[in-house]
This record gives structure tokens, sequence and C-alpha cells, in this order.
């Protein structure tokens, strides 16, 4: 039990730098400095958490992120820099735990440290990426309280039940590698559209005409979709929003086609395999949502029941995304046109 205590608090401290490596530090150093709490005999390698020193980095540090952290977009800068730092601060924390462990355990103790840090500054990362797609800063400054309060509770649960505390940290990490994929997802598409957003101008021009091919890595995926040999009236590329059945933050392509009008096929590689999904026009309502980071395409049911789904696009493609719309209500009045056509021919 007293070493499956000290690897608890090897780890939980590990987890909790992932997150705010310099509150980590300098609530530990104070507690440690003041006698807010005692040191077991096993512990008493972090005894120099408590030198006055390291107590003052770390809180001016602190101090810092306070700041940095509620600021929309400067908080994920922020994050990308300590990408490197949290990790290492939570192996050297989990080292400075075990005292002086043999070469071989301080190695396997920096990597299994150092990995519980990535993950938990993955999560914090991701999390703030997407907060970031909405301008208002309060999202920011909620998530970024709600980190500290996490830290210092999790700092007092690895106090006074070390096992527990590594016992969440493990289901924690359980439920990141669950999630994960859609994590990285969601940080490519926001990384991606930031970029978009900061290199391109906030509009292209006017009457953008709608690309009629697929790149390669796509095109195959819509020939193999393409039984009937049906040809593209148009086909552009974009990130999935929500929707029935298809994965958020896939990058992909939505193609229209000549000979169907009645229908969209949206065309993806999911980790590395094909992936289509066809989505019917019919009855439904398309409407154009500019965003703070992305032009949004929604394809709802005019009757309020069935499926709907949102189609997301850089900002610099507004225009497309504005002929997307005019084409597909062309195509839906042309259908009308029809019916109305069929249901009068017998009575005339």
């Amino acid at each position: 039990m007293p070493k499956l205590d000290l690897l608890s608090v090897a780890l939980g401290l590990a987890a909790l730098a992932g997150v705010n490596l310099y509150l980590t530090v300098f609530a530990t150093g104070l507690a440690i400095h003041f006698h807010w709490i005692t040191l077991a005999p096993q512990y008493q390698s972090l005894e120099i958490l408590g030198n006055p020193w390291i107590i003052t980095i770390a809180g001016i540090l602190y101090f810092l992120e306070f700041f940095a952290d509620k600021i929309p977009w400067f908080d994920s800068a922020w994050d990308a820099v300590h990408t490197f730092i949290r990790p290492i601060g939570g192996a050297l924390l989990a080292i400075q735990v075990l005292g002086h462990p043999s070469p071989a355990l301080t190695v396997i103790v920096a990597l299994l440290a150092g990995g519980t840090s990535l993950i938990a500054h993955t999560a914090k990362a991701a999390t703030r990426l997407a907060s970031n797609t909405s301008p208002e800063p309060f999202s920011n400054i909620g998530l970024s309280l709600g980190e500290d309060a996490a830290v210092l509770g999790g700092l007092a649960l690895v106090h006074f039940n070390p096992v527990l505390a590594l016992i969440i940290f493990v289901i924690g990490i359980a439920a990141f590698f669950y999630f994960a994929p859609k994590i990285l997802r969601a940080m490519k598409a926001k990384i991606w559209l930031a970029w978009k957003k900061i290199n391109l101008p906030a509009y292209s021009e006017r009457n953008a005409r709608l690309p009629v091919t697929l790149p390669a890595r796509l095109a195959s995926v819509f020939d193999r979709e393409n039984i009937l040999g049906e040809t593209i009236a148009w086909a552009v590329r974009c990130i999935s929003g929500r929707g029935r059945r298809i994965p958020t933050n896939l990058f992909g392509a939505l193609v229209a086609t000549n000979e169907e009008p009645r229908r969209l096929i949206f065309v993806a590689r999911k980790g590395g395999r094909p992936y289509t999904r066809t989505i019917e026009l019919e009855g439904s309502v398309i409407t154009h949502e500019p965003r703070f980071l992305f032009e949004n395409l929604v394809i709802s049911p005019a009757a309020g029941k069935g499926s709907k789904y949102s189609f997301i696009f850089p900002r610099s493609d507004a225009a497309l995304v504005e002929e997307i719309v005019q084409d597909l209500r062309e195509r839906e009045s042309v259908l009308q046109d029809q019916v109305v056509a069929e249901s009068a021919g017998p009575l005339g």
C-alpha cells in the first residue's frame, strides 16, 4: 500500500500539472511552506517545493497564466507553448515524489508521468479550442476558473486519499482514449479553420464558381459509391458538423450530381477508410449561418421533423457557401415545379 500511495501521488501530481503546472507547484509549495499539510516520511523529497524561491517563481508564472488563460485564442497559443513544458514538469514532479529511485525506475516513472501530463494537457487544449469558436470571453473565463478549482480539489484528494485520486485519474485517462479520435479531429478542425481565417481574406470574391472536381483522396471514395456512373455537378471541400450518422469534424467534401438533384453525398475518409453518407434534400430548408470562425451550411427539415445536418467551411469560402445555397434552392424549386406539373398532367 505505501508503494501504491507513492505511485498515486506521483501520477496524481503529473496529471494536475498537465492542466496547470504552475498552480500545482505553487499551491503544493505554499501548503508545505506554511505547514498546512504534514509530509509523511516517504514524501520528504517534496519538501523542496516549499522553498521560497520556487514558490515565488511558480506564483509569478501562475499569475501570468491566470490572465492568459482567460483570453480567447491567446489561451490556445499559451497551451501550444506549454505542450512540452507541462509534460516535462509533470515528469519532474513525479520523480521528485519518489526521491532517489533506481535509474530504471526513474525512466519508467518519467515516461508514465510525462504521458499522463500530456493526456491531461491535450484534453484541456482541445476543450479550449472548441470554446474559442465563440467570440465571447465568458466561456474561457468559466473554463479557466473551473480548471483551477479542479486542480485545487485534485491536490486535496491526492493528499487525503491518493488511491482514490489514482482511480479517478485512470478513469479520466480511459475516457480520454475512448474519445481521443473525436478530440483529435476537433483539434485538427479548429486549428485548420483558425489558420484559414488568419491567412486568407474573410470573404472570397463574389459569384465564385463551384468546383467540379474532387481531390484524388476523395475522388476514389466517390467513385466507389458512384455505381450508377453519375456526373458531378459540383464538389466543395468542407468539414462535417452535426448530423445523423455522420461523425463530426471529418475533412471531406459535399458532392452534388447532375442526375440526382434530390440528394447530396458527403464523402470523406475516417481512420483512413472510405466514408460516404447520402443526404436527402426533398422537403429540406437550406440556410447559411456565418459564424466567428467558419461558415455553416445547415440542411434542416421544413416540417421540423427529420434529420438535420450542418457542414463547416472556412470564412474565406463564404461566397461558395452562398452559391451552394442558391444552387440547392434552385434545385428544390425545379423539383417542386416538376411535382406540380406531374400532378396537374392527368387532370388536364
